[in-house]
């Protein structure tokens, strides 16, 4: 009974994030040098309720998802299963990344945020970027 509820909440995740997030981190620099954009990567773990918040309040939004899709491929990662760089921080989560096509770090940030405070560090990584060119 354990298990079959443990699946239900895991397909209740998936399923409850809008968009269309990369597999991995390799295909997601693939697929953000074939459409000209950065990566947005979001770090999460399994335990942390902060992420489940994020997840289903912010990332369930149609219109943040879709506004952050214009300009990025998105990654989900959870920092305990899968595989990613060892450059990226695995403390402290849900984290925030954003990368260029090339794998660099442009901005990375912490924590839980409604969707207009969400933006608002989006904007400075865009700030940051044009800065980097």
């Amino acid at each position: 009974m354990r298990l079959m509820t443990f699946w239900l909440a895991c397909a209740a995740f998936l399923f409850g994030m809008e968009g269309n997030w990369a597999q991995s981190y390799a295909q997601a620099l693939e697929h953000a040098k074939a459409q000209n954009k950065k990566v947005y990567m979001l770090i999460t773990s399994e335990d942390c309720r902060w992420c489940r918040k994020f997840e289903n309040t912010t990332l369930s939004e149609h219109a943040t998802v879709a506004r952050l899709e214009e300009k990025y491929v998105l990654l989900h990662v959870d920092r305990d299963k899968d595989d990613f760089p060892e450059k990226f921080l695995r403390k402290g989560v849900p984290r925030h990344y954003v990368v260029s096509q090339n794998g660099n770090v442009i901005y990375t940030f912490l924590g839980y945020w409604n969707s207009e405070d969400f933006f608002s560090f989006m904007q400075e990584a865009e700030q940051r970027f044009r800065y980097m060119k």
